[in-house]
């Protein structure tokens, strides 16, 4: 009988495990902290802790697992810094743990991104390898072995093989890097692309560390470049702790009851979706390995706000990109967006809101008309335009055959629906990424069609976003698989070939290709009139696409021959913005012209792309 009861206690004994935030600043406008625990038979235990400034508001215990708790401390501006102790009681034990309220550091980061940046996406599992051991990876329950054979296995990149490569980044004229998710992903199979997640609060071991990612942070900051944080709140991993041991049996949408979501982001919009539907595209799972979150649930949506204002304070990110916006909780949403640019007024979000066309892309811009006349507003500063980015796969609008004139006329029409937008200068504009065909299927013979198209991402209003390898035409579909448009980048691993990240490494047309978009991307930092100028275009005649960017005294002039053929254009007609007479700056070839000289025809080259730049004397007169 006193082996049972020992073997009794022993099973009741209480733990604590892990306790989120890791620790937390003071003098944050925030003055709410919500710290969940994590341990054995942790709930029904009391909570308390004696600080100077911090009180305990309250203690959440949850219809769920009992190992989870959900302590709320009141922190006022009057805390200072230091380690406070805190204790768990139950059954006659006592449990403590020390909890730091740290310094705030002076704050480099939280500067947002706009129409005047433009944005490098990295997938850090293919981008490069820094060669180190990652000793933390030792305690992943379900890390696989790295096989580079295989596009969808892990293939060993990592935060330091980013590191030691900024200097190919900078010198592409990137001002942004986009990484995919960088958090703990410890799921059968590797995870590689990071949309699983199983822990927030740390980057996953197999890519570094949280102090890791943040010096590379840093090292970004110094050359001018700001970093763009991949997040999602609409599902984690199903290897999650909150999966496998649930705090509350509402914290997974459809929990215990797996529904697949439809995809179909038209039924948040539909006037005539049913409940059904809109029930199925929002709550249901996007994969059975990714569990669907409740936004509702305003524990869990405390811990998520909170995670962001970690990773912005802690690592000094400068934006978010968040993964399929409108699949969570819309209302839930805003609020996080508020709480985030509450706490950093300059920050910025972009979300991932995957439509066919601008009219349900504006649906979810903050100052929508359309949502608001529905009593809406979404607060998203930032929509993605994926309509521009079907459109160009496989540069149709550009390809070389008699009737390409037809495509720049369906380019000058999508720019044309800019009115739908609240904000065209913040909509994202892309090419391709992660979850597309590269937006060239194969290598091409010459660059007069990829020129074209890579100059109009870089010059249209917007915010523009490469994804990497573009500059080395980079190629293929996701007919295969996803892997085979996520390609490591030749030279970035161990054994490697080739070395592209050399231009010694890359045959002339990549670092044709290269030298290209570097010499767009370096000339725009410095162009208020791409980076915050109006927009004014042509209609398309005999090929031709012709379009102004003005701001202030700066005028740029894009000129696209969608023809496969000389032409001698005459200007006449576009007299209202290129006065006559007046002399350009040839950005791409650094001569000077007269674009409009009397009734003389412009001689423009076949498939030619040309940005012409100047200063206008008289502004302002």
């Amino acid at each position: 009988m006193i082996c049972a009861a020992i073997a009794s206690e022993a099973v009741a004994a209480i733990s604590v495990d892990k306790i989120d935030p890791p620790y937390w600043w003071a003098g944050m406008r925030d003055t709410s902290l919500q710290l969940q625990i994590h341990g054995n038979d942790i709930r029904g235990a009391e909570f308390s802790l004696s600080y100077p400034g911090v009180t305990v508001d309250s203690v959440a215990r949850l219809d769920g697992s009992p190992d989870w708790q959900f302590v709320y401390l009141n922190i006022s501006p009057e805390a200072k810094p230091g380690t406070m102790k805190l204790e768990w009681k139950s059954g006659g034990q006592t449990v403590s743990r020390d909890f730091e309220l740290k310094s705030r550091r002076p704050m480099r980061g939280a500067q947002g991104f706009s129409a005047a940046d433009v944005l490098y996406m990295v997938m850090p599992d293919r981008f490069a390898s820094g060669g180190g051991k990652h000793p933390g990876a030792k305690q992943l329950k379900n890390a696989s072995k790295t096989d580079r054979s295989n596009p969808n296995a892990r293939h060993g990149g990592d935060l330091k093989g980013i590191a030691d490569h900024i200097d190919y980044i900078d010198s592409l004229g990137v001002t942004a890097l986009w990484l995919n998710p960088v958090l703990e992903n410890d799921m059968p199979g590797g995870s590689y692309h990071g949309y699983a997640t199983t822990d927030y609060y740390r980057v996953d071991p197999r890519f570094g560390t949280n102090e890791e990612y943040a010096q590379l942070t840093d090292s970004l900051h110094d050359r001018g470049i700001k970093m763009v944080m991949d997040m999602i709140f609409n599902h984690s991993g199903s290897h999650h702790p909150w999966a496998l041991d649930p705090p509350a049996s509402n914290w997974f949408n459809h929990q215990g009851d797996y529904q697949q979501t439809n995809y179909r982001l038209s039924t948040i919009t539909d006037p005539y979706a049913s409940e059904y539907d809109k029930d199925l595209t929002v709550n249901g799972w996007f994969v059975e390995s990714m569990p669907d979150l409740n936004q509702k649930n305003p524990h869990l949506m405390k811990y998520l706000v909170q995670n962001s204002i970690f990773w912005i304070e802690d690592a000094q990110i400068d934006g978010i990109r968040m993964d399929t916006y409108p699949y969570a909780d819309l209302v839930e949403m805003g609020k996080w967006i508020d709480a985030v640019k509450a706490e950093y007024p300059d920050f910025n979000i972009v979300g991932e809101c995957w439509y066919g066309s601008p009219a349900g892309e504006q649906f979810w811009q903050t100052g929508s008309a359309v949502a608001a006349a529905k009593g809406i507003d979404t607060r998203l500063p930032v929509v993605m335009d994926f309509p521009l980015s079907i459109l160009c796969a496989d540069l149709k609008p550009f390809k070389v055959d008699s009737q390409s004139w037809n495509g720049i006329n369906e380019l000058y029409d999508h720019f044309a629906l800019d009115y739908v937008y609240a904000d065209p200068m913040n909509v994202l504009r892309f090419l391709d990424n992660h979850d597309t065909d590269r937006f060239i299927l194969e290598k091409p013979e010459n660059l007069d069609a990829w020129k074209q198209a890579i100059a109009l991402l870089l010059t249209v209003p917007g915010i523009p976003q490469l994804y990497y390898g573009t500059e080395l035409l980079m190629n293929g579909s996701k007919q295969r698989s996803d892997g085979y448009v996520r390609l490591d980048m030749p030279g970035g691993f161990k054994g490697d070939k080739e070395n592209q990240f050399a231009a010694s490494g890359r045959d002339a047309l990549q670092n044709e290709a290269y030298d290209f978009i570097a010499a767009i991307n370096n000339w725009r930092k410095n162009s208020d009139a791409i980076g915050k100028g109006d927009m004014k275009h042509f209609m398309p005649t005999n090929g031709v696409y012709l379009y102004r960017r003005k701001y202030g005294p700066e005028e740029v002039i894009v000129i696209l021959n969608g023809k496969d053929e000389d032409l001698s254009v005459d200007m006449s007609r576009y007299a209202e913005i290129i006065p006559e007479g007046a002399v350009y700056t040839d950005i791409l070839g650094g001569s000077t012209k007269v674009l409009r000289d009397g009734n003389r025809p412009l001689a423009v080259g076949a498939r030619s792309t040309g940005i012409f730049s100047r200063v206008a004397p008289d502004a302002g007169k």
